[in-house]
């Protein structure tokens, strides 16, 4: 039976791929390469703010003077929490500053994980899981779901800023597939979460938008 039902879905799948290039995963939020863009290029100033100085200095503090590009990931995190959610291109330029590297390694961890993302995103971040037991649960459709309810494409924001829908690998919790997301940016610099939500239905995911609409809190990782 689970041979049947996955043979199935597995066709189904794949004559999405075929249909639609919007089905193709991006693994990230983001092209792999950059492009200037008036919000996103490396003459625009940025540095850490006052407060995450401090910060900074905390994380670096947990690695030996000669290894701080080792502070790489949680230094991104950190720039990623003080932009409202996203990465801009001089955002990468100073952490790479505080670590003494050139650029490019920085760029490469950036790219490489998909929780940093590197164009704007909605201060409700809701990331489909892309791997393959959440595709075969029907992912997918959760994903169109997703966009149909909001009117946006992926990675794009609603009008309003709430809202944005991306993809996320794996969340490791495969028995009780499809997953999404929830990255919660709504705090600003004050840091971010990340709540996750097992057996998802189409159903289930538009009632998580309209409780966040109407700024209700959301139950901590639960389906």
């Amino acid at each position: 039976m689970l041979a049947r039902l996955a043979s199935r879905r597995f066709l189904e799948i794949r004559q999405a791929f075929r249909q639609s290039s919007q089905a193709s995963r991006s693994l990230s939020t983001a092209l792999n390469y950059h492009l200037d863009s008036p919000d996103n290029n490396p003459d625009l100033p940025w540095e850490f703010s006052e407060a995450n100085k401090q910060k900074v200095k905390e994380i670096l503090s947990h690695y030996p003077s000669n290894y701080k590009q080792s502070a790489v990931i949680p230094l991104l995190d950190l720039a990623q929490q003080q932009h409202g959610g996203w990465l801009p291109v001089s955002a990468m330029n100073a952490v790479a500053k505080v670590i003494e590297v050139a650029p490019i390694r920085v760029y490469e961890v950036a790219t490489f994980y998909s929780m940093f993302n590197r164009s704007k995103v909605g201060k409700y971040h809701l990331l489909v899981c892309g791997t393959t037991p959440c595709m075969i649960r029907g992912s997918r459709e959760i994903e169109e779901t997703l966009l149909n309810h909001l009117g946006v494409k992926r990675n794009e924001v609603t009008s309003d800023g709430l809202f944005s829908v991306g993809e996320m690998e794996c969340m490791g919790c495969c028995v009780n597939a499809p997953m999404i997301t929830v990255a919660d940016y709504s705090n600003g610099s004050e840091g971010y979460t990340y709540n996750y939500y097992e057996d998802i239905t189409p159903k289930r995911v538009i009632e998580i938008i309209e409780m966040l609409r109407r700024g209700e809190k959301l139950p901590v990782s639960a389906s």
